[in-house]
């Protein structure tokens, strides 16, 4: 079914003024002036830059004006290998160096909640960085050491990353709202020499205490040497709590600011370690390199998000996400970061919007289950809030509904362009988004993202036309695709989580469909995909005719093993004080198969009173598809609230 609007009319279109003024438009002059030709518009530059991979990246390099000892004549070895090519393999840089650039005015503003607000300039970033560098060096950390923080998205965890990336070492995070085995199922494999940690974090007005933790933690972790403690719910935490602690002002006591030494490294140099969510099993250790990082996002935010020197751009993230990482990387195009940890619906819900009106933010990036969730609390900030520098909202995390779509121009403003994103931590990037010089689709991803060789495949590995679902899958070498994973020497654990079902081919696991207007619509992950009767259905197709209505707060649907074929089980949290009855159960049905077909109408559908969802806020259909079937879920510390999955276990009506 296609999701776009009827009449198909865009439900936002650029005008002449703002395509002339984005980036990516100089970008399509600097390549058309150097290879003579006359590329016009995203499309075209698209098909340019997957059939020349090399010239796309090294025009990008220049665009971006990266900082390097030397580029090299080499831009890609080894580029029919997948995995195994390489980019520009005689480059040597510093990824901090290029995100610490001599500017002026605001590098960093932090809300936590309601309760802190703080901001740094350029100038005290890179004096911070100075400090923190010296004192972890005499530390004894240098190139290749693993430095980890379990902190929240706060000023110091970005001071922290650069400060061990400028000396090659290689950052590591996650979000403090962690539990001590699920921080030693990430940090404990990898073995980090420094750990950094807050003395707690403000959830939805209440303070968190985790120092406690921490000592817990420490525990499992012999090879950490120095435990720094950032202040951040009192003045001055009692780093004593924790073995081989310091408070943060104590470790940067001996160090005054200086010109940064910054380490220049190969391209592939392990930048970061991040982690997969965990819910089948121990987490994936995914190690990321530098250079590609950095021309990755430089490529994304600039090309595609339309980012510009002075821009101010947010997105609503935790230490434990790959967003955290990519907003990181807005220094290097130019932007003030805004940075917030917290509850997102605190200040009645409007905390968000509050942080966009008083920064005057130009990109707000969330997630879907956000935006649904705002419409469902009927934030309306057009009303209530000033939103004029806004020039983009950005979601992803899960598809996003058409209705989505409907809320944002609705509700949050008129002249926006809106980018449903996709992509990954394996990738630390995105497959496909938008960008601003494209019309938006309602409920379709604009655009896939340059130089990113982008297919739909079936089973048997062809290619499909629009308008047909499959495999999502990339066929042509990228800069970040993994270094490979932690512990995985020979690299097997790497090739058979991307390569092993379309050999040379990264398998990337979403199903989707091309549209005609050459977007993208995800219908959910494809190892999630119902099978009833052997058709297949992507979840996210129900999750949009389900969350619709208005009793329907959230839900999540499984196939469960039945009469040796499968069946549709729908699980639905609804408004509170409502009970699911005849009259919802007909009325769930009776939308779902007037808007898709008859093999999506649930055989059973169930309320519950939570659903149980990652630290990144995905809901886990495998996890609860396997406590229905009886079956261990192997990670629960990957989950915010593992209490959830009790709610779908020895359910008569499933037996």
């Amino acid at each position: 079914m296609n999701p776009s609007n009827s009449g198909d009319k865009p439900l936002w279109k650029p005008g002449p003024e703002l395509i002339a003024a984005a980036r990516i438009t100089a970008f399509i002059e600097l390549v058309n002036e150097r290879h003579g030709i006359k590329l016009a518009g995203y499309e075209e530059l698209y098909a340019w830059s997957i059939a020349n991979i090399e010239a796309f990246w090294a025009a990008m390099w220049d665009f971006g004006e990266v900082i390097a000892d030397k580029r090299g004549q080499r831009i890609l070895v080894d580029g029919h290998k997948m995995p195994g090519a390489r980019f520009f393999p005689d480059a040597k840089l510093n990824f901090a160096e290029n995100l610490l650039r001599d500017r002026s005015g605001d590098a960093l503003v932090f809300w936590g909640e309601d309760q802190v607000k703080r901001r740094l300039s350029h100038e005290e970033l890179r004096a911070l960085v100075s400090r923190l560098q010296q004192a972890l060096a005499a530390a004894g950390v240098g190139e290749g050491d693993r430095v980890a923080a379990f902190m929240p998205n706060m000023p110091e965890t970005i001071v922290a990353m650069l400060a061990a990336s400028s000396l090659g070492a290689t950052f590591t995070s996650c979000s403090p709202d962690f539990g001590v085995q699920g921080v030693l199922d990430r940090f404990g494999q990898v073995e980090p020499k420094v750990l950094f940690c807050c003395d707690g974090y403000f959830y939805n007005g209440k303070t968190i205490e985790t120092l406690p933790r921490i000592a817990q933690i420490m525990q499992g972790l012999p090879t950490v040497k120095q435990v720094v403690v950032v202040p951040y719910v009192s003045a001055r935490p009692d780093a004593s709590l924790v073995p081989r602690a310091s408070r943060l002002d104590e470790f940067l006591a001996p160090y005054k600011a200086r010109e940064i030494e910054f380490r220049r490294l190969p391209f592939n140099h392990p930048l970061y370690i991040l982690y997969s969510s965990g819910t089948t099993g121990v987490p994936k250790c995914i190690v990321h390199g530098a250079g590609g990082v950095l021309l990755q996002h430089l490529k994304e935010h600039m090309l595609l998000c339309d980012v510009r020197p002075g821009d101010r751009l947010f997105y609503f993230t935790t230490c434990g996400w790959m967003m955290w990482n990519w907003l990181a990387s807005g220094l290097a195009s130019g932007a003030t970061l805004l940075l917030y940890d917290g509850s997102p619906f605190a200040a009645k819900n409007k905390i968000l919007f509050d942080f966009a009106q008083a920064e005057r933010m130009t990109q707000l990036g969330t997630s879907a289950k956000f935006i649904d969730a705002a419409s469902k609390f009927g934030v309306d900030p057009a009303k209530t809030h000033e939103l004029d520098a806004l020039r983009a909202v950005l979601s992803t995390g899960s598809p996003l509904a058409p209705e989505g779509f409907d809320y944002v121009y609705e509700k949050v403003k008129r002249d926006v362009c809106l980018s449903s994103v996709s992509g990954g931590t394996d990738l630390v990037a995105c497959f496909a988004g938008g960008t601003p010089i494209l019309p938006v689709w309602r409920g379709e991803l604009q655009c896939r993202s340059l130089a990113m060789k982008v297919e739909v495949f079936d089973d048997e590995g062809r290619s499909l036309p629009a308008g047909q679902k499959g495999e999502l899958v990339c066929t042509g070498p990228f800069p970040t695709m993994p270094l490979g994973f932690w512990n995985d020497p020979d690299g097997s654990k790497y090739h058979a989580a991307y390569y092993e079902k379309y050999p040379n081919v990264w398998r990337h696991g979403d199903w989707c469909e091309l549209t005609k207007h050459a977007g993208m619509v995800i219908y959910g992950r494809s190892d999630a995909v119902l099978n009833p009767g052997g058709v297949r259905i992507g979840t996210a197709e129900i999750y949009r005719q389900v969350e619709k209505l208005d009793e329907v707060v959230e839900s999540i649907v499984i196939g469960q093993d039945w009469e040796k074929d499968v069946r549709v089980v729908l699980f639905v949290r609804l408004r509170d004080g409502i009970r699911l009855d005849e009259r919802i159960a007909k009325k769930i049905k009776d939308t779902i198969r007037a808007n898709t077909t008859p093999r999506h109408v649930p055989a059973v559908i169930l309320q519950v009173p939570d659903i149980p969802r990652t630290k990144s806020n995905k809901i886990v259909e495998l996890a609860v598809r396997a406590v229905v079937h009886g079956q261990p879920v192997k990670n629960k510390e990957a989950l915010a609230n593992p209490e959830a999955l009790e709610h779908f276990r020895n359910r008569p009506e499933l037996s």
